[in-house]
């Protein structure tokens, strides 16, 4: 029985009479209480659940090239690489069978034999406790463990919350949440407690954790096969740290697959599951602490054999005395990892006594020093680099979207725990290049920008597929870094200056001009057309409609200024836009309302960078105050690009499962939020910018292009283009802090001009990659030439008179001064005359000199008074003109028929003006 119990009933009898012992030692022997006893063992909870592993969840990107999927980050709580039984050395379960349970294809879950002989030694005190565990047992015990660490977070918090609900009744006072820090705090201490509640193994509640055990560990041999039992312990067992499972362990420790380990290492490892932070060979200066927190070490300096202790090193010690090895084997063997040394000497003895290797190979594996090759596993995004940003982008998605959990603690213990292979949409490429231009063009920080420039740079470029959504590159001037202590480096930030607050924990830049395209889609909206002329003089706008939250009205007065101090101009939205004048786009502001172009921008998909949605309450919302992210911008340009559909920023092309089951993603869609011909205007004014625009420096050349560029002050600066397949946003400014952009330089350009070198350099590939077609045409009659109303200026003062017409969309040039009977300066013609004119058109206006009169009429008087009357009206030159013979006339009679210039002409008073009349004779 002893040999090779495998009923309940039989171990049930000797756990009776053992537990019976430890609390009514008087009735040990009696049937009663042996009776009683086996049916408290029996009452034990048996059934245990086998909560599935902690799995490392990894990011994997797809090679273009070839197909081949490279996998890109790992993220985990407890790195692991679960593996068949038949992925494992033989010599592995060797080792670990004979030095932890010998008897384990003879026994039913328990071994007696080592069980009865630990509790009684327990029982007896006197000195450690022994554990005496089956693997099936210490199988159930990390069974138990992990699911204890699973819930550690959990169970810490709601002690916090606990602990602040009765601080709070005490006081009187508002119950105070805990803080992140103080739950990763308490959570350690409950990881801790879970090791420790699983392995006591003293007085009366280890007796008792020992029983229930055992009732797991025979109820799990009814339901598994020994070999699932013992590679399911050998995938869940910890080897130090946070490596658990012998792949993982062997990857680690020796950079060889389990399937590969050899007899040394073989023993190396085994040893480790009886205490793996003693036993860990990756810390040779020790791992584990003593209770008044000196270091305990697990390594002998310098090689002196005295310093070890060698009462670890007895089968070492019989090789030297009978003379198998020398001295110096001893020392080289013995030096290192001594504490973990003399572990592996007992497993490689166990191996030698029970027949699984011979004396050859046990000597060749005794002389060995443990000699690690730790190939530290790449966990996080710190190990990807420059692509390290990308990778925080992911793992910002994971841990925000629903789809990877209800709450926050579910969608950590998704990444951390849940074994998924995360696709990514990435393209090594692109990202290696947009990498590339940053570090070329953009330094991490700049020395001295503090004083009166207090500020930190930043950049960030961002390229997506306009026609899916998927995030192709992102790339930053910083080194990516999550170390606390490096917060104040201007040169590092864990930050991703592409995302908003939610993907990258960055609050989004002030996007300049770069908004106005919101602006120019809510204008095409209303029915206007980019040819339609507009006053863009700069002037006090007084006031601006906003149907959504109330109208601006400018009680201060205040002007807001274009670029450079330029003055303005009436012209159209293509010149608008590709000149950039800000007085221009508040002209096509001022006729729309500011709520429809709020509305534009959140259909198609931009927010502040805070989440928070566009309100344009102000007249310089108009022209980019707002902050936004870079992938944000470059999502709604390459929706104009993408003939007005928007589709969705994506970095996740699919996740799957442990399992290899496809699992429910973030769900992004492509959606047509604007009118395909609003957005070939729009983009036909786009292309103006890149073309002999303010974008041209930015522009490829391999494929047409739209763009815009944007400046906030002297602190932003952007430049966001986009082909009909690829959009890509460049921004380089003030990531905190208001340093002047255009009055430094570095690696050759000024920093207000780095977006361009940026764009076109990140764009330039992505066009060669993803080949793009030309912008639609099809505009319908948003490309009209516009009729507008003339209005009739003569008689006003030529300022008025201009004011007038550029307020009705047309340019205006002042001629010379004409004959008029207006007083001087007024204006006395206008070319063309008032009625319909082209938008925008010239119209001439001429002023009066003051000199004009209008010639009388004299007709019918005689010819002597005609010439009076005319002097008397003011023209002094007056003088006879044509005589026509009227016989009908008597004697001298004459009479005035007109003059020339004629009757109501209006002409300088100098003029000679000539009588015409008739007489009897003409002399």
């Amino acid at each position: 029985m002893l040999g090779g119990l495998a009923g309940l009933v039989g171990l049930s009898a000797v756990a009776g009479v053992l537990i019976t012992a430890t609390v009514t030692p008087a009735i040990a022997v009696s049937g009663y209480a042996a009776s009683s006893a086996i049916t408290m063992f029996d009452n034990l909870p048996s059934a245990l659940d086998i909560e599935k592993l902690m799995l490392p969840s990894t990011l994997i990107y797809t090679n273009p090239d070839n197909g081949e999927e490279v996998e890109f980050a790992t993220f985990y709580d407890q790195n692991r690489s679960p593996v068949d039984f038949d992925q494992v050395a033989p010599v592995m379960y060797d080792a670990i069978l004979s030095s932890e349970d010998p008897r384990y294809y003879q026994h039913g879950g328990v071994d007696l034999i080592g069980t009865t002989r630990a509790m009684l030694s327990n029982l007896r005190g006197g000195g450690e406790t022994q554990g005496g565990s089956s693997i099936s047992q210490q199988y159930v015990k990390n069974i138990l463990v992990q699911k204890c660490e699973s819930n550690a977070e959990a169970e810490a918090r709601s002690q916090l919350t606990d602990e602040a609900e009765k601080a709070a009744e005490a006081s009187g006072e508002d119950v105070v949440q805990p803080t992140g820090d103080e739950v990763v705090a308490r959570r350690d201490q409950v990881l801790a407690q879970c090791w420790t509640d699983a392995t006591t193994a003293a007085g009366s509640e280890g007796i008792q954790r020992k029983l229930q055990e055992m009732r797991y560990a025979i109820a799990l041999e009814q339901k598994y096969s020994k070999n699932d039992i013992l590679l399911g312990y050998l995938n869940i067992a910890n080897f130090g740290g946070q490596t658990y499972g012998i792949d993982a362990a062997a990857q680690y420790y020796f950079g060889v697959p389990a399937s590969d380990v050899s007899i040394a290492q073989a023993a190396t490892l085994a040893g480790m599951v009886q205490n793996p932070n003693t036993y860990r060979i990756d810390k040779p200066e020790g791992s584990i602490s003593n209770s008044d927190g000196s270091v305990m070490y697990n390594k002998a300096p310098d090689g002196l054999i005295d310093d070890i202790n060698t009462s670890m090193f007895g089968p070492l010690q019989a090789l030297v005395d009978d003379g198998t090895i020398t001295q110096e084997q001893f020392v080289a063997a013995a030096d290192g990892y001594s504490a973990t040394k003399g572990r592996q000497l007992y497993v490689l003895s166990r191996l030698l006594g029970d027949g699984k290797i011979n004396q050859e190979q046990y000597v060749a594996a005794v002389i060995e020093p443990i000699t690690p090759n730790v190939q530290a596993p790449k966990t996080g995004c710190e190990p990807a680099g420059g692509a390290a940003y990308f990778c925080q982008y992911v793992k910002n998605t994971v841990l925000s979207d629903k789809a990877f959990g209800e709450t926050q603690e579910d969608r950590n213990r998704t990444l951390q725990r849940g074994g998924l292979k995360i696709y990514i949409t990435m393209d090594p490429r692109l990202q290696i290049n947009a990498e590339a231009a940053m570090s070329q063009i953009v330094p991490t920080s700049i020395e001295g920008w503090t004083g009166a420039e207090t500020g930190r740079l930043g950049s960030a470029t961002a390229s997506i597929d306009n026609t899916t959504g998927r995030v192709l590159s992102i790339a930053q001037n910083t080194k990516f870094s999550e170390n606390a202590n490096l917060a104040s480096d201007p040169n590092y930030s864990s930050l991703v200056y592409a995302g908003n607050s939610v993907t990258g924990k960055s609050g989004g830049f002030n996007v300049g001009s770069t908004f106005k395209l919101f602006t120019l889609i809510a204008w095409l909206e209303a029915g206007h057309s980019v040819n339609e002329s507009l006053n863009g003089v700069n002037r006090v706008f007084p006031k601006m409609t906003n149907s959504c939250t109330g109208d601006w009205t400018n009680t201060a007065k205040d002007k807001i200024g274009n670029f450079g101090g330029v003055g303005g101009f009436v012209g159209t939205p293509m010149r608008f836009t590709s000149t950039s004048l800000n007085s221009g786009y508040l002209a096509m502001a001022e006729k729309l309302d500011l709520c429809d172009i709020a509305k534009v921008a959140a259909k198609m998909g931009v927010t502040r960078g805070d989440g928070s949605p566009i309100e344009m309450k102000y007249a310089n919302n108009v022209i980019g105050d707002d902050n936004i992210s870079p992938i944000a911008m470059a999502g709604a340009y390459g929706t104009v690009a993408n003939n007005g559909v928007y589709c969705q920023p994506k970095v996740i092309d699919r996740v799957v499962d442990p399992e290899g089951v496809e699992l429910p993603i973030p769900e992004r869609t492509c959606t047509q939020v604007i009118d395909p011909k609003v957005a070939a205007a729009a983009a036909l004014a786009l292309q103006g910018v890149m073309n002999g625009g303010t974008g041209s420096g930015g522009n490829p050349g391999n494929a047409p292009m739209l763009g815009k560029t944007g400046t906030h002050e002297a602190i932003q600066s952007w430049l966001v283009e986009s082909s009909t397949h690829v959009a890509t946003a460049a921004w380089v400014g003030n990531s905190t802090g208001k340093g002047d952009i255009f009055r430094r330089s570095a690696n050759g350009y000024q920093l207000s001009n780095m977006r361009y070198a940026l764009a076109r350099q990140t764009q330039s590939l992505a066009n060669a990659l993803y080949p793009a077609g030309p912008f639609s045409t099809d505009f319908g009659d948003l490309t009209r030439q516009v009729l507008a109303d003339l209005p009739n200026v003569v008689g006003m003062p030529v300022d008025q008179a201009q004011k007038t017409l550029e307020e009705a969309g047309f340019q205006v040039t002042v001629g010379a001064p004409v004959d008029s009977t207006e007083g001087a300066g007024i204006v006395a013609a206008q070319d063309p005359g008032a009625g319909k004119a082209p938008g925008g058109s010239m119209i001439t206006i001429s002023p009066s000199n003051g000199e004009g009169l209008a010639v009388p009429d004299v007709a019918g008087s005689s010819l002597d008074k005609a010439k009076s009357d005319l002097r008397a009206a003011g023209f002094g030159r007056a003088g006879n003109g044509t005589c026509t013979v009227d016989a009908t006339l008597e004697g001298n009679e004459t009479k005035a028929t007109g003059t020339d210039p004629a009757a109501g002409t209006v002409t300088n008073r100098n003029t000679q003006v000539s009588v015409n009349y008739t007489a009897r004779e003409c002399r």
